[in-house]
């Protein structure tokens, strides 16, 4: 693990993956999942160059066919450490024969995390090698947040409040993980989402076109974190009822449509980075007492 800090919080992230395993106030209390095996493992993968499940587990460029899991390959690849000291630290994983085996492009993904204060940044920068075509991506945040927080309030006090009205239904999710063609009705009481295990009875929320750039989670009195997300503008909410843990997911990118077979540029929420450019995303939490 790499540990970073101030005199507020402190992190611990996993090479593997770039992945975020711990955010600590102060006091040493944990603001992230347990991790329990019996609900989910994961701590807070980064998705990469997928978000969601591909149909049939399989994305399609220039009329050929790569395997493809749920959330791409990134969170189970070792990144090299590239810069480090006692605030931030900066994670990078290039292609290799391997990936372009499930991904054909050649690429550079840079995640720089950095703790200031109360806050921890994270900023993703997403660069394209190549001087002659455009690199499709997606990307995408999935920190768990513990369920409820350290503070001594009840789980059943816990929600999460929009920055913004979002007065859209949520996608409803397809029995294989892609997105079903239908819509549910929003779950929010004005701005706010009181949370409870019976809103993920059927998986993840989903929102496809998200207008706020934070959201606050917490309970209604006391500590609660800020989880600001200004360059992605989709965003889902998820956990396992009876787990310890709510995810936040910032994403650039969304599960394929359901029956999905078209090329992979062309699929809902797949940006393009240009020629020897880079594309930056970021998000930070915020321990606001």
């Amino acid at each position: 693990m790499i540990r970073i800090a101030s005199d507020r919080l402190s992190a611990a992230i996993d090479p593997l993956g770039a992945e975020l395993h711990s955010l600590k106030d102060a006091a040493g209390a944990e603001l992230m999942t347990d991790a329990n095996p019996a609900f989910w493992s994961g701590h807070a993968p980064l998705l990469f160059p997928v978000v969601g499940r591909p149909y049939q587990d399989t994305i399609r460029v220039d009329g050929a066919e790569y395997p493809m899991k749920q959330h791409g390959f990134a969170r189970r690849l070792p990144f090299a450490i590239e810069a480090q000291g006692d605030d931030h630290a900066r994670f990078v994983l290039t292609d290799t024969d391997e990936t372009r085996t499930h991904y054909p492009f050649a690429f550079r993904l840079a995640v720089d995390f950095r703790i200031d204060g109360a806050t921890l940044g994270i900023e993703v920068t997403i660069a394209n090698p190549d001087a002659d075509a455009a690199l499709p991506a997606s990307f995408g945040f999935h920190p768990a947040f513990a369920w409820p927080l350290p503070y001594g309030h009840p789980r059943a006090d816990h929600r999460i409040a929009f920055a913004a009205d979002e007065p859209d239904p949520v996608r409803a999710i397809a029995a294989d993980g892609t997105i079903a063609a239908g819509t549910n009705p929003s779950p929010l009481t004005g701005r706010t989402l009181p949370l409870t295990d019976d809103l993920f009875a059927h998986d993840a929320l989903v929102w496809d076109h998200v207008r706020s750039d934070h959201v606050t989670y917490g309970a209604s009195t006391g500590p609660h974190l800020r989880i600001a997300f200004p360059d992605t503008p989709m965003l889902g909410i998820w956990t396992k009822p009876g787990a310890a843990f709510v995810c936040v997911e910032p994403w650039h990118g969304i599960a394929d449509p359901e029956g999905y077979t078209g090329d992979f540029r062309d699929k809902p929420g797949v940006f393009e980075v240009p020629p020897l450019g880079e594309k930056r995303i970021s998000m930070s939490v915020t321990l606001e007492r």
